[in-house]
């Protein structure tokens, strides 16, 4: 089975930016993935990684999960042109995997969507998330989504209804699946 963790979202409980991961997350389970889902509720209440009120088991669930995964989403909003304090830390407490034998995100594709009100904020954002994703040894698919967001751009129910956005979230689900499978299948064979 491959597995996915999707973490990303805001202090807003169902704000674009966590639409858009589930929606990717649900692209994901479609091609027949595992996805387990750390949205902005389970980010906003992680303390600064290892500052005041930290635990150690703060999180403990999040870098298990991503250790035992094969791929990841990740959904950041664009402020001030960049990615997110919320999802900033919950990055931070990967660091949690830097003595693994596949530390950080070694040999896991990765997802990326940004969002955003204007197209450079997301822009911005998407290309910092990359940079990230690089520096945690992590390979970002090739699509990564930059998804202007608006009032309305999904339903009630979770639907995007802007055509371009829905096509970058879906596929984006669709690669990271694709890469988190080929990774898995190499080292299978090594």
């Amino acid at each position: 089975m491959t597995r996915i963790v999707a973490l990303g979202g805001t202090v807003n409980p169902g704000s674009s930016t966590e639409q858009a991961l589930r929606l990717a997350a649900l692209i994901a389970t479609g091609e027949g993935a595992e996805v387990t889902v750390f949205g902005g509720d389970y980010l906003a209440a992680l303390p600064h990684y290892r500052g005041p009120g930290y635990e150690t088991a703060m999180g403990a669930e999040m870098v298990e999960a991503v250790r035992a995964a094969d791929g990841l989403l990740v959904a950041a909003p664009g402020y001030h042109g960049t990615i997110s304090g919320v999802v900033k830390n919950a990055l931070d407490y990967l660091e949690d995997l830097a003595r693994d034998e596949r530390p950080y995100l070694d040999g896991r594709a990765v997802g990326l969507i940004a969002t955003a009100f204007g197209d450079q904020a997301s822009m911005s954002t998407l290309l910092t998330m990359r940079a990230i994703t690089h520096a945690l040894r992590g390979w970002p698919t090739p699509m990564g989504a930059t998804i202007r967001t608006y009032q309305g751009m999904f339903s009630p129910d979770g639907e995007c209804l802007d055509e371009r956005a829905r096509g970058q979230i879906e596929l984006v689900g669709k690669q990271v699946v694709l890469g988190a499978r080929s990774f898995a299948a190499g080292r299978d064979l090594a």
